[in-house]
Order: structure tokens, then C-alpha cells, then sequence
């Protein structure tokens, strides 16, 4: 079963940064478009970004345009996510996955243990 291993988690106060790594193996990592995906405490797990196979073309979601930035190195089998102006409202499970597709859809439902992310005030 393939299941991404994401890092780079923590404590952070308003207004500060984090990147997360993602570690991708089990499928040909270069030929994927990768997501980000969050679930805070008492919703549903929702998009955040995605970029494609080619790394040409990036998704965000509305709430993290202009603060977050998705990478992705191929030769590393490695996902990013560069966090900025982080908000007490980015709190939440962050979790990498393989899309279905250049949508914002997983491939499957094969979630990894996701990583902490939590913002103070």
C-alpha cells in the first residue's frame, strides 16, 4: 500500500512560517500530480494546493493564496509546502497525497499519519 510520510510539523506563533516535507514512494513519483490536504478538529479534510506531475502548474485554495507556496523535487521523491503569515485558523492535520489527475482529488484512500501543524496566538 503506498502511503506518503509528511514532516516538518509544530508549534508556531500568528504570523509565522513552517515547511513541510512530504515523502512519496510506491508509485512513480514524477508522473503524479501531488496535493496538500488539512483537517482541523471537527471538519472535514479539505484541499489546500496541488502542483503537477510537470511542476508547470499550481493549485491553491482561496485561504492560503499569496502565503503558502507548493514545491516538489522528483529526483527526491519529495513534496513541499512553504508555510508563511501562518493564521490560528491553518490549524489543523496537514496530509500530502496523490491526485487523481490535475484535480483536487486523491488518488484512492490512502492517507498517511499527516502532520501537525498548530498556530498561537
Amino acid at each position: 500500500q503506498v502511503q506518503p510520510v509528511e514532516s516538518g510539523g509544530g508549534l508556531v506563533q500568528t504570523g509565522g512560517s513552517l515547511r513541510l516535507s512530504c515523502a512519496a514512494s510506491g508509485r512513480t513519483f514524477s508522473s503524479y500530480s501531488m496535493g496538500w490536504f488539512r483537517q482541523a478538529p471537527g471538519k472535514e479534510r479539505e484541499f489546500v494546493a496541488s502542483i503537477h506531475w510537470s511542476g508547470t502548474y499550481l493549485d491553491y485554495a482561496d485561504f492560503v493564496k499569496g502565503r503558502f507556496i507548493i514545491s516538489r523535487d522528483n529526483a527526491k521523491n519529495t513534496l513541499y509546502l512553504q508555510m508563511n503569515s501562518l493564521k490560528v485558523e491553518d490549524t489543523a492535520v496537514y496530509y500530502c497525497t496523490f491526485l487523481r489527475g490535475w484535480v483536487r482529488e486523491p488518488l484512492g484512500d490512502n492517507w498517511g499519519q499527516g502532520t501537525q501543524v498548530t498556530v498561537s496566538s
